[in-house]
C-alpha cells in the first residue's frame, strides 16, 4: 500500500522537477545572466535538496513501473512476490540515486 501511495506522491513530484527542469532550460536560452542565476539556485543547498528529491522521484517511478510491467503480464501478484518486489523497489532506488549522486559529484 505504502508503496502505491509512493508511486503517486512522486508521479507528482516528477512534475516538479520537469518545471524546474523547464525553467533550466529555458535560463539557458535566455542568456548568460539568466543562466547564471539559475546554476545559483541550482547548485545552492535548497537546489540540490530540490535535485536529490527528483532523481529520487525518477528512479522510485521507473522501479515502481517496471514492476507494473510484470504485473500487466500477470507476474507478481502473489503476497509474497509483491513484498519482495517493494523491498527490491526501495533498495533499487537507493542504490540507483547513490550511484548517481557518487558519479555526477565526481565528475
Amino acid at each position: 500500500m505504502a508503496v502505491s501511495i509512493l508511486q503517486r506522491i512522486t508521479g507528482s513530484g516528477l512534475a516538479v522537477g520537469l518545471l524546474v527542469f523547464t525553467y533550466w532550460l529555458a535560463a539557458a536560452a535566455y542568456g548568460p545572466d539568466a543562466y547564471a542565476t539559475a546554476q545559483a539556485l541550482l547548485t545552492s543547498w535548497i537546489g540540490m535538496l530540490l535535485l536529490l528529491g527528483f532523481t529520487i522521484a525518477l528512479y522510485f517511478h521507473l522501479c515502481n513501473g517496471i514492476r507494473h510491467l510484470f504485473w500487466d503480464i500477470g507476474w507478481g501478484y502473489e503476497m509474497e512476490t509483491t513484498t519482495a518486489s517493494s523491498v527490491a523497489i526501495i533498495v533499487g532506488t537507493v542504490v540507483l540515486t547513490a550511484l548517481t549522486w557518487i558519479i555526477g559529484l565526481s565528475g
